[in-house]
Formats: C-alpha cells, structure tokens, sequence
C-alpha cells in the first residue's frame, strides 16, 4: 500500500549544517518571493496607467499627434482619430478595438486581479520572514551552546 506520507521534522532537532541549509533556502524563497511582488506591483502600475491613458482622450484632442508605442522601445507617431475607440493589448500580440470604458473595465479588472495575488502573496511573504527569523534565532542559539560548550571543554582539559 503507498502512502504518501511525509515526516515532519522539528527545527530545533536539526544540526548547524542543516540549519544553514533550512536558512539559505529559505533566504532564496524569500527573495523569489519578493522579486515576484515587485514584479506584480510593476503590472498592476501599468494596468492602471492604461486605465488613466483611456481617460485622458478628450473631444479636444481629434487629429492630435502622439507616439504610439510597437515595442517597449520603439514608437512611432500617429494622429487620434477615433475617440470612442481604443485598441487593447489582450497578450500575446493580439491586440483588440473596444470602447474606452470597455478597455477601462478590462484593465480595472486586471488591477483587482493582481490586488489579490498581492494580498495573498504578502502573506506568503510575511509567512516566510517569521520562519525564517526563527530559523535564524535557532541557528544562533545552537551556534552559540556550541560555542559555550567548546569553551568548557578547554576549561576542563
């Protein structure tokens, strides 16, 4: 019969090495983690720069002229001439004509969504920095007994 069962250590039973190993993997989820936030924080920055760029056409600004992005660095320029209309970035180079609160709506939507991962990864992350303080205070406590010990072991000889 398999199982899947897994056995649980404690932390305070583990040895220095393995301490530091619990720690540097620890450290690196840490980091992944936060890099992954900064990340989201920087989508959701977009999406809601999207949303303000949709509000942003006015009735003034027919046949004005602007730079229309093709790639993060290369623009060209263009006149507006449909004010109702905007043409939305879907992903994977499929673009879409809807009107501007439709492509408000969408990128809103797409806001909220990365608000909730954040929420959730935020916890993740506040979860991995109170394991990781604890790692560390044991790898502290045992590096100093070791260090006490070692000491009056000297003594004693």
């Amino acid at each position: 019969m398999a199982a899947d069962t897994q056995q649980q250590i404690r932390v305070t039973d583990l040895d220095v090495p393995q301490l530091a190993d619990v720690r540097r993997q620890l450290d690196e989820e840490l980091t992944h983690l936060t890099n992954s936030f900064t990340q989201l924080k920087q989508a959701q920055a977009k999406f809601r720069s999207c949303i303000d760029n949709a509000a942003e056409v006015k009735p003034g600004n027919k046949d004005t002229t602007i730079l229309v992005p093709l790639t993060n660095s290369l623009y060209v320029p263009g006149k507006l001439s449909d004010l109702e209309n905007v043409i939305v970035d879907v992903g994977t180079g499929y673009y879409v004509k809807k009107s501007r609160a439709q492509a408000t709506k969408y990128y809103q939507s797409k806001v909220d969504y990365l608000q909730s991962n954040l929420e959730t990864l935020q916890e993740t992350i506040l979860k991995k920095q109170e394991d990781l303080t604890f790692v560390t205070n044991v790898l502290q406590s045992k590096i100093q007994a070791q260090s006490q010990g070692s000491t009056r072991n000297a003594k004693d000889r």
